[in-house]
């Protein structure tokens, strides 16, 4: 195939599974066109990726072929008045900071991590730690370009009535591929953030912090001990906080430690797990306030590159769920108490509570409640029974799971979820799919 190679070192951020894709990387956009048509035509059909930072296999396309759009990345337009950008697919969270920070502009919503491209957070519909204030990504795109595989482009705006923009938001890349889009910025006097911790002693408390926290402040997230029992459950450290109400606007230069092999997957077990949640507490259990730099405040595992690799060879899963709030605290504890009783413990255990506003994404994953995420070595059946036990727990609650995040999670399970599925599927392009959408529609 013109213009595609044969690759298998792309994978999804857990590590799991490594695959074999037929993969492009285009330069100019009027080299897209040919490509798609080309990749269509293949039995497993076309896939656009970008930083390959989802943990599930919604970024990855298992014998079929992938566009990465990360050459396709220049901005197009910055109206440092209104705050607007318009700019290439490919281009990432990192560099759109870097060009706009020093304007006095933000991104309105920000994943955990700036390594991500503009359409892959419009394909996933990302949220942050302000969602019970500014919703998703999805939100704050007014425009979007979208190349199906006939060859064809669509532009389309958030007020669509033909249901593809809808439908491209969070779409997980299956209705074409976003070559660009134009997002709305919001402004910031400083990039600085106003940071307060708390330590709180079990859920009950994490409950009456985060109604609080919602009310006052922009950004609030929890970090929660997993394996903590008794009157201890669900102990943590609760953080809120604001950007800075005047200081420096200053891009953080890049640069930092990183993990350059495979970690010995013996060194994470019960114990160094319990270990390092019990010292974490105990040096960030003391409320306090601070001022630092956007970057360490919503970015704190970008410092460390291919940090990954922590996990071992094996790779990791990921899981994270949404419960409605009328069952979160009984539901997040009957999580937790199957963690703990599993002895799976996560360093990475974080709980936040989405706010009322609606994702504009047919498959969005936010909705009104309580979102719990865990990272889990992958240790093979017992992990994943561990997880099937939480997926009982989340769907007779009414939950459902990220799928940009989960490379397990059963077709039963999404389609319960996903209540638009049928009216997604409509405007599903029949030359993309996805080893995540093959597992989901058997």
């Amino acid at each position: 195939m013109n213009g595609f190679a044969p690759r298998d070192d792309i994978m999804p951020w857990s590590r799991t599974p490594r695959t074999r894709m037929e993969v492009a990387r285009p330069a100019f956009p009027d080299e897209l066109a040919p490509l798609a048509m080309q990749g269509a035509d293949l039995p497993r059909g076309l896939l656009a990726g970008g930083l390959q930072r989802s943990y599930g296999d919604s970024c990855i396309n298992d014998g079929g072929a992938l566009i990465e759009m990360t050459g396709l990345d220049r901005f197009i337009c910055f109206d440092r008045t209104s705050g607007l950008l318009e700019a290439e697919a490919g281009v990432s969270l990192a560099a759109i900071l870097k060009l706009v920070i020093p304007a006095g502009f933000f991104l309105p919503v920000t994943p955990g991590t700036k390594f991500v491209t503009l359409g892959g957070a419009i394909a996933n519909d990302v949220h942050g730690k302000n969602h019970h204030r500014a919703g998703t990504f999805g939100r704050w795109i007014r425009s979007l370009s979208l190349l199906r595989s006939d060859g064809r482009e669509h532009t389309v705006s958030d007020d669509d009535a033909s249901g593809l923009f809808a439908a491209t938001i969070g779409g997980l890349g299956l209705t074409g591929i976003i070559t660009r889009a134009t997002l709305q910025l919001m402004p910031i006097a400083s990039s600085n953030m106003a940071v307060e911790t708390i330590p709180f002693g079990n859920l009950a408390e994490f409950f009456a912090l985060s109604a609080v926290s919602d009310a006052s402040h922009d950004y609030t997230v929890a970090w929660i001990d997993c394996l903590a029992k008794g009157d201890l459950l669900g102990r943590g450290i609760f953080t809120r906080a604001r950007h800075a109400s005047d200081g420096v606007l200053r891009v953080k230069p890049p640069g930092g430690p990183s993990i350059p092999i495979d970690a010995p997957g013996f060194l994470l077990n019960r114990f160094s797990i319990a270990a390092f949640n019990e010292v974490y507490f105990r040096l960030a259990g003391r409320a306090r306030q601070s001022t630092m730099s956007y970057d360490p405040f919503f970015y704190p595992l970008d410092a460390i590159g291919n940090w990954n690799r922590m996990y071992g060879p094996r790779g990791f899963y990921q899981y994270q769920s949404v419960v409605p709030p009328e069952v979160a605290a009984e539901v997040t504890a009957e999580m937790l108490r199957a963690i703990s009783d599993a002895r799976q413990g996560s360093f990475l255990a974080v709980l936040k509570t989405f706010g009322d506003m609606t994702s504009p994404g047919l498959l969005s994953f936010p909705r009104r409640g309580t979102t719990l995420a865990l990272d889990f070595a992958n240790r093979g059946g017992p992990t994943l029974w561990l997880l099937d036990r939480l997926d009982a727990i989340v769907r007779e609650a009414g939950g459902r799971l990220y799928p940009a995040k989960d490379g397990r999670l059963p077709p039963a399970m999404f389609r319960a979820g996903h209540p638009a599925l049928d009216q997604f599927t409509t405007h599903l392009d029949p030359g993309m799919s996805s080893t995540f959408w093959r597992r989901m529609t058997p």
